[in-house]
């Protein structure tokens, strides 16, 4: 009997544990997801409805705000999306691919200075990028690339945060005799790297291609030093144009109905790269 009311209580010890955790999720979910509920209900009303204070429940302004945003010929937000889009995937392949490439040589190879590239790399990742914005700057105007997608582009493939991770996910998921095993089988490097190791580290890339288009798609302050020219405006440049307008054609409606906007993409990609990852935990690096 006492083994009974023992059982009984683990169980309900159990349930109740359960119970809390739930509750704490959910409550830690609706945190998260309201100010994005709220940024979603302002771009369905009227801008000085906004102005006026909280609002929690849908309006009828949402196809205005839409083909107003979209029509507004002094902010062009469909070209800030493609450029901002444009920007965004060619920095999320950069970074990742390469980051996980230099990451397989420092793990592959036993070379001499391997411990001192790996001190330089993680050294020059503790550097914020805003202490050498003005060299950055007047390096690219010597070269005269101000104006110009390659500044904002080429420099992500030497990111240090990816690398390190790319590195550390190696370390547990990449047996040496894998690669050993493909040398052997006369395969080369770049070969090895592309159709063995890549597949393996699917998990990881997704992850941290997920990370690299959301930082370049927000990015607002490289993209506000080089860029000038209205037609090359990432998304960001453009919301800030928009909110910075006079008080008298300020609309609240519009610079919510462009956020909402601004959101899809990343949604998508995450979506989208979000499968690999659920595979990589599922299956396991052995199926790559």
């Amino acid at each position: 009997m006492a083994n009974i009311n023992s059982e009984k209580s683990y169980r309900a010890h159990i349930i109740r544990n359960k119970i809390i955790r739930y509750v704490v999720l959910v409550f830690l979910t609706i945190v998260c997801l309201f100010p994005l509920y709220v940024m979603f209900i302002n771009s369905t009303h009227e801008s000085h409805k906004i102005a006026q204070g909280l609002l929690v429940l849908p309006g009828t302004w949402f196809f205005k705000n839409l083909f107003n945003t979209l029509n507004d010929g002094s902010i062009p937000i469909l070209r800030g999306l493609l450029n901002s889009l444009i920007i965004s995937a060619c920095c999320a392949v950069l970074t990742t691919y390469f980051s996980t490439l230099t990451a397989y040589a420092v793990h592959a190879y036993d070379f001499k200075g391997r411990k001192a590239i790996q001190t330089f790399i993680l050294a020059v990742m503790m550097i914020p990028s805003q202490v050498t914005a003005l060299g950055f700057y007047d390096l690219m105007k010597t070269f005269g690339l101000l104006d110009n997608y390659i500044p904002l582009i080429v420099p992500t493939i030497a990111a240090p945060v990816v690398y390190f991770f790319m590195l550390q996910y190696m370390q547990g998921a990449l047996p040496l005799e894998i690669v050993e095993a493909a040398r052997i089988d006369g395969s080369n490097e770049l070969r090895t790297f592309n159709s063995i190791v890549l597949p393996i580290m699917k998990p990881a890339i997704a992850v941290q291609a997920i990370f690299a288009f959301v930082t370049n798609w927000n990015n607002y302050f490289t993209p506000n030093l080089i860029i000038k020219s209205q037609r090359l405006y990432t998304l960001p440049i453009v919301i800030a144009k928009l909110r910075a307008a006079d008080f008298a054609s300020f609309d609240n409606g519009k610079i919510y109905m462009a956020m909402v906007l601004s959101i899809l993409p990343v949604v998508v990609v995450y979506v989208f790269l979000s499968r690999y990852i659920i595979q990589g935990v599922a299956v396991g690096s052995v199926k790559g």
